[in-house]
């Protein structure tokens, strides 16, 4: 059987108090009392089990958190040796994720000799950056995600960024987006930020965020928070992206989202969830052991078991879990599955489908038109590069046909005197056209 686990080794702890995190009141649905730290037992079992259970020749370890960077490069070193462990021949592997203020040299040089891949987590310039990824007494950690950032480099560890996209840089894509590619390694993901305020069933568990519709729920709050990006706003981003992408970048920078619709172009699969039919094969485990269906569900209603008193493997195949990953197929809106951008959406993560389609039925993404205007206008452009792709040729001579044939920028882009679709109030030429 495959598939993966997100382990939380430190649980919901973080050094810092990001605005927009879903993730930290997490805490909560274990008292609130930390610090988090999966006991030595537990990263034992978890270790020994993902790796005997994994149908493939490699074993994909994904550490995330909160921030696991807490827990010290002892910890991780123990992480290896018991990998080594129990490896049995299989090839094992390790990313991490983490917001870069804790790195240091060691744990960089650690990292290089023990071939992690990192993700950083870093929305854009100082300026938009430090508007919600804040220091536990608000203060910015640009500095110290950049000073990480450097490190990183310094060693030559392999890194990707992660970028919350947010009702605040969103209204700046390029500038984004030519930051990530100065300061990056090439790769790049991104990650709209949409939560909506607590309802009585979140509040019931001291959350301060609502919990995600399941299986076609009808949403109990649909009041969203006021970092969250709209759709035309989240639209507008990844076309201007795609837009300078895929006239200069193809082939160099490598962006998640484009790589996925270009996947579910070529027939391959998109290789993420939230774009697949179905999902559940991804799920997410607690510093106790505690496994839920997803990063997403991490709720009551959604834990599977424990690692320590139900087989890994168990949890993963069980009816439950199956039950979770088909439901985003089954309770998939009549008005989805007859809209042209199903095979690239497929409905969106059932974590977004709080809203209603037009004749009233519930289980529509929140972000529905902003996913129909980005595929609606990449298709032309995948098209030519999956042909190319399929004619044995490089997608990056995209870049050329487009050079000769004189194509002209997107027809969603405005005029020069028009004003700016960034809402700033701004002729689109003194804005963001500048």
């Amino acid at each position: 059987m495959h598939f993966q686990v997100m382990a939380k080794p430190s649980g919901a702890a973080c050094n810092l108090n990001c605005t927009y995190c879903f993730y930290t009141e997490k805490d909560n649905l274990y008292d609130g009392f930390g610090p988090f730290r999966m006991p030595r037992e537990v990263l034992e079992s978890f270790i020994h089990q993902y790796i005997e259970c994994q149908d493939t020749p490699e074993a994909q370890f994904a550490w995330q958190g909160g921030e696991p960077a807490l827990l010290g490069i002892d910890y991780f070193r123990s992480v290896v040796s018991l990998q080594e462990k129990y490896a049995g021949g299989k090839k094992v592997s390790n990313t991490i994720q983490t917001n870069g203020t804790l790195l240091t040299d060691d744990w960089c040089r650690f990292f290089k000799k023990r071939d992690f891949l990192v993700g950083l987590s870093i929305d854009g310039p100082r300026k938009l950056h430090d508007r919600y990824r804040v220091k536990g007494n608000g203060g910015p950690s640009f500095d110290k995600v950049m000073s990480g950032l450097a490190l990183l480099r310094k060693h030559k560890v392999s890194f990707n960024t992660l970028t919350v996209v947010n009702d605040h840089n969103s209204f700046r894509p390029l500038e984004v987006y030519r930051f990530l590619k100065r300061i990056g390694d090439g790769h790049m993901q991104f990650i709209p930020a949409v939560e909506r305020l607590p309802d009585d069933a979140a509040e019931n568990l001291g959350l301060n965020l609502a919990i995600p519709p399941f299986n076609g729920d009808t949403a109990a709050s649909s009041q969203l928070t006021p970092w969250s990006v709209s759709p035309e706003q989240l639209a507008n981003f990844y076309i201007r992206i795609f837009d300078e992408w895929v006239r200069h970048d193809v082939g160099t920078v490598f962006v998640q989202f484009f790589d996925v619709a270009l996947g579910n172009w070529l027939g391959a699969g998109s290789g993420l969830c939230q774009f697949s039919p179905t999902c559940g094969m991804a799920g997410a485990l607690e510093h106790n052991g505690d496994l839920y269906s997803c990063d997403h569900y991490v709720y009551p209603k959604h834990k599977l078991g424990n690692i320590m008193e139900t087989p890994l493997s168990e949890l993963m195949a069980s009816e439950t879990q199956q039950r979770f990953g088909n439901s985003k197929l089954d309770s998939l809106p009549a008005y989805c599955k007859a809209c042209e951008v199903r095979p690239a959406c497929h409905g969106d993560c059932p974590k977004h489908r709080f809203a209603e389609t037009p004749d009233g039925v519930p289980g529509l993404s929140y972000l529905c038109e902003a996913y129909k205007a980005i595929f609606n206008h990449m298709t032309p452009y995948l098209r030519v590069m999956a042909e190319l792709i399929q004619a044995g040729r490089p997608a990056p001579d995209v870049m050329r046909i487009l050079r000769e044939h004189g194509m002209k920028k997107t027809s969603l882009s405005p005029g020069r005197n028009a004003p700016c679709p960034c809402g700033s109030g701004k002729k689109f030429k003194r804005c963001c056209g500048a």
